[in-house]
C-alpha cells in the first residue's frame, strides 16, 4: 500500500523558469537512467527477491525513487512556468501569437526546445531529453539476485553521472541545491546495493553452473601489437588486480582455435 505524503523529501526550488533545462531534466524523469526506470527496476526484483532483508532494501530504495520522480516532476514544471507550453491552454483565440506578442518575446525561441506543448502542457512527460517515449526496454530485471545487484550498482553510477552533468550545466543555485541532493542519494543506494551483494556468500560467478575451468582462467591475446600498448598490458591489469581468480594467457588464439585444446 501506498500513502501519498506531501511533503517532498528535498524542498525544490527554482530561482527563474528555464525551459531549455526542463528539456534537459527530462532524461531523469522518463529517461533510461532516470528515477522511474529505477524505481520499476527495483520494485521487479524486490517482489521476486526470497531474501527478506535484500527484498526490503529494494522495496526501500524502490520507493524512494519514486519520491525522486516527484521532486524532479516538481523542478520540470517549475522551469517551464510562463512559457509558452505552460501558458498554451491559456489563449482564447487561435494563434499563439497573440500570447507572445510583446509579453514573452525571451520564450519563442525557448518553446521550440521545451517539451512538447500539444501533450504535455508545460507538465513534465514520460520522455527522456530526446523526446524517446519511456519504454520497460530500460528495466533489465533478469530475476538472479547476484546479477540483478551489478545492474543496480551500474545504473546508481549512470544515474550519479547523468545528475553531475546536469549540475556542470545548471546555473541555478536553488535548482542546482536539488540536483546534488538527488545525486547524492544515487552515491548512497549504489552503497547500499554493493553491501546487498557482498551479503551473497559466493556471489561470483552469478548463476549455479560454474562453467569450463580451462575456458574461464584463460586471457585470450586478441591485439595485434601495433598500438602504443605492449602486446600483454591487458593481460598485465587482469592479473595485477585478479584476486584469487589467475588467469592464463593464450597468446596464440588462432593456433589454439584451430587445436581445439581448449574446445
Amino acid at each position: 500500500m501506498f500513502l501519498h505524503n506531501k511533503r517532498l523529501m528535498h524542498t525544490v526550488r527554482v530561482d527563474s523558469p528555464n525551459p531549455q533545462f526542463g528539456q534537459l531534466l527530462l532524461e531523469q524523469f522518463g529517461g533510461p537512467n532516470g528515477e522511474l526506470a529505477a524505481a520499476m527496476r527495483y520494485f521487479t526484483q524486490a517482489w521476486n527477491e526470497p531474501d527478506g532483508e535484500r527484498r526490503s532494501m529494494l522495496a526501500d530504495i524502490a520507493t524512494e525513487e519514486l519520491s525522486h520522480l516527484e521532486m524532479v516532476g516538481q523542478a520540470i514544471v517549475m522551469l517551464m512556468k510562463g512559457s509558452p507550453a505552460s501558458e498554451l491552454d491559456k489563449v482564447e483565440g487561435d494563434y499563439l501569437g497573440d500570447l507572445l506578442d510583446g509579453k514573452h518575446e525571451d520564450y519563442v525561441a525557448l518553446s521550440t526546445a521545451a517539451p512538447a506543448s500539444v501533450l504535455s502542457g508545460g507538465g513534465p512527460a514520460l520522455t527522456d531529453s530526446a523526446g524517446n517515449r519511456f519504454t520497460a526496454d530500460w528495466i533489465d530485471t533478469l530475476g538472479e539476485p547476484s546479477a540483478d545487484l551489478r545492474s543496480d550498482i551500474a545504473a546508481e553510477a549512470r544515474a550519479k553521472i547523468v545528475y553531475e552533468r546536469l549540475i556542470k550545466q545548471c546555473n541555478d543555485a536553488a535548482l542546482k541545491a536539488s540536483l546534488n541532493f538527488l545525486m547524492t542519494r544515487e552515491i548512497a543506494h549504489q552503497q547500499m546495493f554493493e553491501a546487498a551483494l557482498a551479503s551473497i556468500t559466493d556471489n561470483f560467478p552469478p548463476g549455479t553452473l560454474p562453467g569450463d575451468e580451462r575456458l574461464g582462467h584463460l586471457y585470450v591475446h586478441d591485439s595485434d601489437g601495433s598500438g602504443p600498448s605492449s602486446p600483454a598490458d591487458g593481460f598485465a591489469l587482469a592479473e595485477r588486480h585478479k584476486g584469487e581468480w589467475g588467469f592464463e594467457l593464450d597468446e596464440d588464439p588462432i593456433a589454439r582455435a584451430a587445436d581445439q585444446t581448449i574446445l
